[in-house]
């Protein structure tokens, strides 16, 4: 019988090696070189061939980054069946350790008025800070978010205080994808991962804004449009499983700016919800009927 299958993934110098039985399971191992695999014994041996750049595993697998000076076709049997030879003959894939405690967490999906996205919210408060991923090169502060990019129907992750909001790509449907997504994220916080490192969280220049320090050299104006924002508006987008920032005010033209985030960003409603909700209070709650919002990523 055949252990080892290999699998093409999104990313044509990835290829992945499943098992017929988990080989790690509960856990997840990142190797870039050789030095990093200490407790990996396969892992070591697999970094000896010249062309191999990453090793991950994981559950049933073993994914491999190849550097280009091969073509998998050329190579995928031969490593498919020293894996294989390798666990036949008893090698250890990951030296066992104590497996953290579980702390036992809840995670329930909710849709969101953006189609493209659905809102996950766990039983724990995750992060104090908001985290904006856009690609995997932005995962940086959160070890959760690098781990969603590697599923293919993933395009971007917001996580903020209990819930993390999920924006796919249109080739896949959720009613095909929730249960994978709720299950991983459920495991990855109740294995005892880090799902936001706050001391590596970069602030953007619109979020500094609106802390105190900058917050005291803005107009009054200004000033009064983030409190409004902050007090009345956060929650109700929050619940939505998005944010909004205020970005600026123009005495000029009487118009406010914003900056979209999460399941608000690119959702289809976010302008009637700009026009009919945001603008209508600021222009009551403001007193001046002249106010116009616009956001700069609608």
């Amino acid at each position: 019988m055949k252990l080892v299958t290999i699998k093409n993934t999104q990313n044509p110098n990835i290829l992945k090696f499943e098992f017929s039985y988990f080989i790690c399971p509960n856990q997840s191992f990142e190797y870039k070189n050789i030095d990093e695999c200490a407790n990996s014994p396969l892992a070591q041996q697999l970094f000896y061939l010249p062309f191999v750049k990453t090793v991950y595993i994981s559950g049933n697998f073993i994914a491999i980054e190849k550097f280009s000076i091969v073509e998998w076709d050329d190579v995928k049997h031969a490593l498919a069946d020293q894996m294989e030879t390798y666990v036949n003959s008893g090698g250890e894939v990951v030296k066992a350790t104590e497996v953290p405690k579980k702390t036992p967490v809840t995670v329930y999906a909710e849709s969101t008025p953006n189609p493209s996205v659905m809102k996950f919210v766990a039983s724990k408060l995750l992060t104090k800070t908001i985290v904006e991923c856009k690609n995997i090169d932005e995962t940086t502060a959160s070890p959760l978010a690098k781990e969603l990019f590697k599923f293919p129907f993933v395009k971007e992750v917001f996580i903020d205080e209990n819930y993390i909001s999920i924006t796919k790509y249109a080739v896949s449907e959720w009613q095909e994808i929730t249960q994978e997504l709720r299950t991983f994220i459920r495991e990855f916080i109740e294995n005892g991962n880090i799902v936001v490192d706050e001391t590596k969280v970069v602030a953007s220049d619109k979020q500094e804004k609106q802390q105190i320090a900058n917050f005291d050299n803005l107009d009054v104006t200004s000033q009064k449009i983030i409190n409004i924002i902050e007090e009345y508006i956060k929650p109700a987008v929050a619940a939505d499983g998005g944010n909004i920032l205020f970005d600026s005010f123009s005495e000029n033209d009487k118009k406010v700016k914003v900056i979209l985030q999460g399941a608000c960003s690119g959702c289809p409603s976010s302008t009637f919800t700009l026009k009919n909700g945001i603008e209508n209070m600021l222009k009551e709650m403001l007193h001046d009927q002249d106010i116009k919002v616009e956001a700069l990523n609608a």
